[in-house]
């Protein structure tokens, strides 16, 4: 059934603090308690000090300023000093959070001088210590745009690390407050795991550059919050009018984008800096004498429709299907009850539950349709062709949605032309322990983009598409019963000219396995799923058998590979640039392979070789490759246990930092057992005809013009259509495609195009036998030790020998394999071009309107074949040899 949602604005932000009701970041978002809270804020300083040193105005004025926030909807105040006391506590009494900043030289060299570092310890330990416990407490910033010039001098390696530091001094001294840093554009790559939120300030004057750069810090932000601590205009150089016009986009678009909340710089025009009062600038929402500007108004509106309001908000169908998921589909359900948005219904598919999972949906308002069991992407296209929406999202029975979750997704769709849209898939923090283990280990639900805003991948626990999409892709391919499907839609999307958005707001909490047993279960599942995947996508995967994502993957358990390091930094000349990103490193196979399932396979060849060197000694040297490559597993395991975001942080249980190493070392070996039970090795072959693996030259006749490049891809779509995977050869390659035969075999064709006048051309193909240099060396290295081995180790001799013979033969195979997909691609193209001319011919003979139509009979194939061959006969005469085409 339809429904209303709970309104635009945050309620429970209109409430006064309390003790109980501390501020946490969970997600993407902040909680006060159990609820969610938008900061509403404004920056409040810096003041010049009076006599006493007192660094914020009068009890009466800042009782004043309270006042006035809190009527215009504001509930947060940023401070660049310590605030007192008696500021807390009046701040609590109004309902206000402060987010506490603390100051130290960070704009000098501060690295250099062991007592600017002593200083700033203490002042960390000062303020904390003043503050710790106050019930008015949002955060503690612990730095504010450090400038480039020093990061750049020192590296962000060391300005990380001490920042780290001090993120460990006020957890000493307070363990619950959340802690940030407030970063600037021109050092965004500074990576900072440990904070609780993403904290910019951020000056961008058209909406348009707002948006793009607030989805690009999303994906910096990854799985936690984001808050602007600073936007603004300055209405001295602008006017009022449009400084409150600027404002009221700005805040708008922060909470568009997915934003936990906003600061406004500035609340007055009072701005103290250096030891002078800064009157060159108008920052605030109020005059320094406290009278109110137009700014005031427009945020006290941008702030009241805040996270967002739709304009004729689209009606949604979420659907939830379920197959024995009466542990969980509750709690999904209670979640999706409480989402603010007004038109939307709720469909439950039981896929035949045998469990609770019909009875517990029913105690809900949902449209409950119950199924027999016929597999995930069947119960997905049951529940879209029952949806009333025009968008249709989906959300697992074992995950919960953010209350502004179809809002976001709403957003997303709205802002531009996509055809899906998705949103993170977070952990929810009391999981059991056991599933923040699995959380961090690889394997997870992960989302891939290609930019900031668009993704080549969704999970199915949180993805969703327009209704007229799915039906024109024709629902999910029901082959794929537990895993795959959401991937394989994906594709189909794309391919069918659609493009999928995604959105950071659009967060569900996503509950993971529970026990080491059923990960193995899922990663073997998975496995499975991607073996399934390659034999419907093989041109989505590369010969080793793993995906060819264009997109950069996201989740908690992707990790880079063993050897890490960073990518480059653009700086600009002379670190001038002023926004400065990090260029993702590029990652080498060789490198990436320890993390592959592939890498047990190496471990096992090493280890079959050093046992054979009991029978013949110089196989021992195989025995220190071996225990390396055991070692380089293990201490990946160690690495991703060390690594993980557990419960308790450092301090998190040996067991569990155990267990998620444990988990690190099975899931590429329970992907192995899935891929490779379901055909997906690395020797695997799809062999139906084949040709001797020999160079050969085919051809063409055509009475049609085509340009080179057509012919060329003409070819390639010809060569896919036998099932074959080809690539394009490169800038520097003497060679157009390459056709894939295998893992160590294929072949390179090349074009080339001769012209015969009136727009007759000559196609010759050339197709070459291609085995990759690795696939030689190892051939020559089992074939030399197969001679050295003789008479000494004959067993070993003969098994050398037969590797080598093996190989060689499987390499020839494939190549044979693909010279023969090749010749078939020409064969097509050879028929494309016979339909061209028999359209041709009919074309010609077709009668001019008034005249009676002459009867002609349709050219048959055969026909029109033997007419080309005599057309084509003066050029067999130039001595050019064609194995296709034997009967010219």
């Amino acid at each position: 059934m339809s429904r209303s949602g709970h309104g635009d604005g945050d309620s429970s932000a209109e409430r006064p603090a309390t003790e109980s009701a501390r501020i946490s970041a969970r997600g993407k978002f902040l909680y006060r308690g159990t609820e969610k809270f938008t900061v509403k804020g404004v920056t409040y300083g810096t003041f010049r000090p009076d006599a006493s040193g007192e660094q914020f105005p009068r009890h009466e004025t800042v009782e004043r300023d309270f006042a006035m926030m809190r009527a215009a909807g504001i509930n947060a105040i940023r401070t660049y000093t310590p605030p007192p006391r008696w500021l807390l506590d009046l701040a609590h009494r109004h309902g206000i959070y402060v987010m506490v900043g603390v100051p130290w030289p960070q704009h000098l060299m501060f690295l250099d001088d062991p007592s600017l570092v002593a200083a700033t310890h203490e002042a960390v330990r000062t303020t904390v210590g003043r503050c710790a416990g106050h019930p008015a407490l949002l955060a503690f910033a612990i730095g504010n745009e450090i400038p480039a010039t020093v990061v750049r001098w020192y590296g962000r390696e060391r300005i990380e690390r001490f920042l780290r530091g001090l993120h460990a001094i006020v957890r000493a001294l307070d363990a619950s407050t959340p802690v940030t840093y407030v970063n600037f554009p021109t050092t965004e790559y500074l990576d900072l795991p440990f904070l609780d939120f993403v904290a910019f300030n951020v000056y961008l004057e058209t909406r348009e550059k707002l948006s793009s750069y607030l989805a690009r810090l999303q994906n910096i932000a990854g799985d936690r919050p984001l808050v602007m601590a600073e936007i603004g205009l300055d209405s001295r150089r602008n006017g009022h009018d449009v400084q409150a016009e600027s404002l009221r986009w700005q805040i708008a678009t922060a909470f568009e984008e997915g934003c936990a909340g906003t600061f406004v710089f500035a609340w007055t025009d009072e701005w103290y800096r250096g030891g002078f009062e800064i009157e060159d600038w108008d920052f605030g929402l109020t005059t320094r004498a406290r009278a109110e500007k137009p700014a005031l108004e427009a945020a006290s509106e941008a702030y009241r429709i805040a996270p967002a309001r739709l304009e004729n908000p689209p009606m949604i169908s979420v659907v939830v299907c379920s197959f024995n998921g009466a542990r969980t589909i509750g709690e999904c359900l209670h979640g999706i009850s409480r989402l603010r948005y007004p038109r939307y219904e709720v469909i439950v598919v039981d896929d035949g539950s045998t469990d609770a999972t019909a009875e517990i949906a029913g105690r809900f308002a949902v449209t409950l349709i119950a199924t027999t069991n016929g597999g995930l992407s069947s119960a997905r296209n049951v529940g879209w062709q029952a949806a009333r929406g025009e968008i249709v999202a989906y959300i697992d029975d074992d995950a919960t949605p953010d209350a502004d979750w179809l809002t976001y997704l709403a957003l997303g769709y709205a802002a531009g032309d996509f055809g899906g849209m998705g949103g993170p898939n977070i952990q929810p923090v009391d999981d059991d322990p056991i599933a923040h283990c699995v959380a961090n280990a690889p394997g997870g639900p992960i989302h891939v983009l290609t930019s900031d805003r668009v993704a080549e991948h969704i999970p199915g626990c949180n993805m969703s598409f327009r209704r007229d999409v799915l039906e024109h892709v024709g629902g999910f391919d029901t082959q794929f019963r537990i895993a795959g499907d959401d991937v394989d839609f994906c594709w189909r999307v794309q391919e069918a000219g659609y493009t999928i958005g995604f959105h950071a707001g659009a967060m569900v909490w996503h509950h993971r396995r529970n026990r080491v047993k059923v990960y193995w279960k899922q990663q073997r599942n998975y496995g499975r799923a991607e073996a399934m995947l390659e034999r419907k996508w093989p041109q989505k995967y590369n010969a080793a058998g793993h995906a060819s994502w264009q997109g950069r993957l996201y989740g908690d358990g992707v990790r880079q590979f063993l050897g890490w390091h960073r990518g480059r930094v653009y700086q600009g000349v002379w670190g001038m640039a002023p926004f400065q990103g990090e260029e993702a490193p590029v990652q080498s196979i060789v490198a990436a392979l320890p993390l592959m399932p592939e890498w047990y396979l190496v471990i096992a060849v090493l280890s079959i070789t050093s046992i054979l060197g009991l029978a013949w000694s110089p196989l021992l040297a195989a025995l220190p490759l071996a225990l390396g490559a055991i070692a380089v597993l293990l201490a990946d395991a160690y690495i991703g246990g060390a690594r993980a975001r557990l419960p308790g942080g450092g301090s998190a249980p040996l067991r569990l930092r155990a267990t998620t190493s444990l988990l690190f070392l099975m899931q590429p070996l329970a992907r192995l057992v899935g891929r490779g039970s379901h055909g997906l090795t690395p020797w695997r072959t799809r062999m139906t005809s084949i040709a001797a693996p020999v160079a050969q030259m085919v051809s063409v006749w055509s009475e049609r013009w085509h340009d080179s490049s057509d012919w060329i891809a003409r070819l390639a779509d010809a060569i896919r259509e036998t099932g074959s995977v080809t690539d394009s050869g490169g800038a520097y390659d003497r060679w157009d495609l390459r056709v894939r035969g295998g893992l160590v075999g294929g072949a390179r064709v090349l074009v080339g195009v001769e012209e015969h006048g009136a727009g007759r051309q000559y196609v010759r193909v050339q197709i070459n036998p291609v085995i990759p240099r690795a696939a030689m060396i190892l051939v020559a290295v089992f074939a030399m030790l197969s001679t050295l081995a003789w008479p000494e180790a004959k067993a070993v001799s003969i098994g050398f020998g037969a590797a080598a013979l093996v190989a060689m033969i499987t390499a020839l195979t494939q190549c044979g394999w693909a010279i023969a997909r090749a010749r078939d691609g020409v064969d097509a193209l050879e028929r494309m071009t016979a339909t061209e001319l028999a359209e041709h011919l009919a074309a010609d003979a077709a009668p001019v309107v008034g005249d009676a139509a002459p009867v002609v009979d349709e050219a048959e194939p055969d026909d029109v074949a033997e007419l080309t061959a005599v057309e084509v006969g003066d050029v067999e005469d130039s001595g050019a040899v064609d194995t296709n085409r034997s009967q010219r």
